[in-house]
């Protein structure tokens, strides 16, 4: 079933060059999509919300303390139409909390079984991730989401075991991680989160977790629709060449893509929640046409599930029509959003290159790509990362990029510009879409 209907529960529109030169092979376009505020599925799918803890003997005392009474107070958040379980692991992965609906019994009996948890032994993700996929896979027509958890480094894993867990874990749940401290691994955590349609993030210290997993909370419930796919039909000739998440945070999903037929790839693009909108880059290799040729190199629509049913929502302007000119004044324009995009990724580029060379020692590389770093946030307004930037380095002229390194950085400062310099600033809510 396909809809055009500017009432329907999602809305798509493009932004590109629509005129390529004599010649001209590839074009890059930004598509957003927006998720209707009402209306989004006539009846919200079930939620499935899973807390997965690390209880190594590193999360002793306070780290454990806070950890448990942040899950009993995200429990009680849930309404009692929702499912939540708890997992906590070591070394091994034991269920605290089975599966179950969030009354308020259960949700009694869930702060009676934490109360006994404790720290101890190693760390290994695999075990926690892999209970939770067994449970997860008994609710396949549900929105399911789990929040993880660790204080450190994955080192107690059996070698060999952690990838093809999580392999089996895409598609079956959707996980936003948390690394508590600063003694864990950017890198290990970003690619759980990564891999499950999620967000890594930090939280300093014990005192911080409550309002993480508040968070986490409210937005696994806002989801009102799952397994949401971002279909591309293209004509015969042309190849889709890249596909990347551009906002909130850049990921590349070209890898994820399935081919559906010769024409049409489709991409998973997770639970939605009413009034969520998302950026994504297409990159198109098209067969050079002639003088004044038009043709349509890209339709997007956006597919999913209903009562059984699947629905595609398709809007006129998600279309991405071109046609070849000699008139270089409009070949050589670049649309406003995708050029904001692509500061966007060389800011997140420059950040972690710059962090990189501090590392190293290599500060007179780390002073001029954070330098660059800064300028970019400038640039376009992203005040956040701007701030964290100063975090790392005494901004002396922030619109030509003069800095200097800080003597003394807090590691939890450069964890924090690491994880969140992916993270985008949405470009303009409506710009001129094809000038």
């Amino acid at each position: 079933m396909a809809s055009s209907d500017p009432t329907a529960p999602f809305h798509l529109e493009s932004y590109y060059t629509p005129t390529l030169p004599e010649g001209g092979d590839h074009l890059t376009v930004v598509t957003s999509i927006e998720a209707a505020q009402a209306g989004l599925v006539a009846a919200p799918q079930q939620r499935v919300l899973l807390f997965i803890i690390d209880k190594s003997g590193s999360m002793s005392g306070n780290p454990i303390e806070a950890v448990k009474q942040a899950v009993i107070q995200g429990v009680n958040a849930l309404d009692e139409q929702s499912i939540f379980g708890v997992i906590a692991f070591d070394e091994t992965a034991s269920i605290v909390v089975p599966p179950r609906p969030a009354t308020p019994g259960d949700k009694t009996n869930a702060s009676s079984a934490l109360h006994w948890l404790h720290g101890s032994g190693g760390t290994a993700f695999s075990t926690g991730l892999d209970l939770a996929r067994g449970l997860l896979v008994n609710y396949p027509d549900a929105i399911r989401r789990a929040i993880f958890l660790t204080d450190g480094n994955n080192e107690t894993e059996r070698p060999g075991a952690f990838e093809p867990v999580l392999n089996a874990c895409v598609g079956v749940f959707e996980c936003d991680c948390w690394g508590l401290g600063t003694k864990w691994t950017v890198g290990e955590v970003q690619e759980v989160a990564r891999r499950l349609n999620g967000k890594a993030s930090l939280i300093p210290g014990p005192g911080e977790v409550a309002a993480a997993f508040r968070a986490a909370v409210e937005k696994a419930a806002s989801k009102a629709v799952a397994n949401v796919r971002l279909r591309l039909w293209s004509p015969q000739g042309t190849q889709l060449t890249l596909l990347k998440q551009m906002n909130p945070t850049i990921e590349d999903l070209s890898a994820s893509g399935v081919r559906i037929s010769p024409q049409v790839v489709e991409y998973p693009i997770g639970s939605w929640a009413p009034g969520e909108s998302r950026d994504y880059q297409i990159d198109v290799a098209v067969p050079p046409g002639g003088l004044g040729e038009e043709m349509l190199a890209v339709r997007p629509s956006v597919v999913y599930q209903q009562a059984g049913q699947e629905q595609e929502i398709r809007s006129p302007a998600g279309r991405v029509v071109i046609t070849w000119t000699t008139d270089e004044a409009l070949s050589s324009r670049i649309n406003p959003r995708v050029a904001h995009y692509t500061g966007q990724e060389e800011l997140a580029q420059a950040i972690q290159a710059g962090l990189e060379a501090r590392e190293r020692g290599d500060d007179e590389s780390a002073t001029r790509l954070l330098g660059k770093a800064v300028r970019l946030a400038t640039e376009s307004d992203n005040d956040d990362m701007t701030a964290r930037l100063k975090r790392v380095v005494d901004v002396e002229d922030a619109a030509s990029g003069t800095v200097r390194l800080k003597r003394s950085v807090d590691k939890a400062a450069t964890m924090d510009l690491e994880l969140e310099s992916t993270t985008t600033k949405r470009a303009t809510r409506r710009p001129v879409a094809n000038p």
